[in-house]
């Protein structure tokens, strides 16, 4: 039997208010502190408080969201072996591209291995990943000895090229996936 009590529907908003104003105003500022994120989101900070005891758990959690969209997003696109993987490594470029501020923010309080997914979020990615290599493996259209691993190291090297600027980084995935072509 589970103690463990369902948030009121409530608390559930408050909570999803707070993610909300978070990441729009990192979007411009991610220095941007918890009192100024209440205030955004029509809360008191005692609420944001509530929800995340510090800014890095609000990042944190941010940083679970975004993996969990991706996640969606990889479920319901890149599992038809269609070159899915691709698919999947352009999306995820465009979601670092087009949130750096929050990106920059995930790192700073996660430190080096900022970008890696963790507990539950990783196991939903792993999965999915794992099936869009599948079904493009057996479309033919990705190389018989692609991992998730491979993949995992690909996203690594996205994230890089997006962060420092140090390259296009559709020229890139580009040239990632002309890798994983079969042989």
């Amino acid at each position: 039997m589970s103690t463990e009590r369902k948030p009121r529907a409530d608390a559930e908003r408050n909570r999803t208010r707070v993610l909300e104003a978070a990441r729009a105003l990192l979007a411009g500022d991610d220095d941007v502190q918890l009192p100024e994120i209440a205030r955004a989101a029509g809360v008191g900070v005692g609420t944001v408080y509530r929800n995340f005891p510090d800014r890095r758990a609000l990042v944190e959690a941010l940083a679970e969201q975004r993996f969990a969209e991706i996640a969606e997003y990889a479920r319901k696109r890149c599992v038809d072996g269609k070159s899915g993987v691709k698919r999947y490594l352009r999306h995820v470029g465009e979601v670092l591209s087009g949130d750096r501020a929050l990106s920059s923010a995930i790192e700073a309080a996660r430190g080096s291995a900022g970008s890696e997914p963790r507990g539950s979020a990783r196991t939903e990615l792993e999965i999915v990943v794992a099936q869009a290599i599948a079904a493009d493996q057996e479309a033919g259209v990705l190389r018989a000895d692609c991992t998730v691993g491979d993949v995992y190291l690909l996203v690594g090297c996205l994230s890089s090229v997006v962060r420092t600027e140090s390259g296009d980084w559709r020229r890139f995935v580009e040239l990632a996936m002309e890798g994983l072509l079969p042989r």
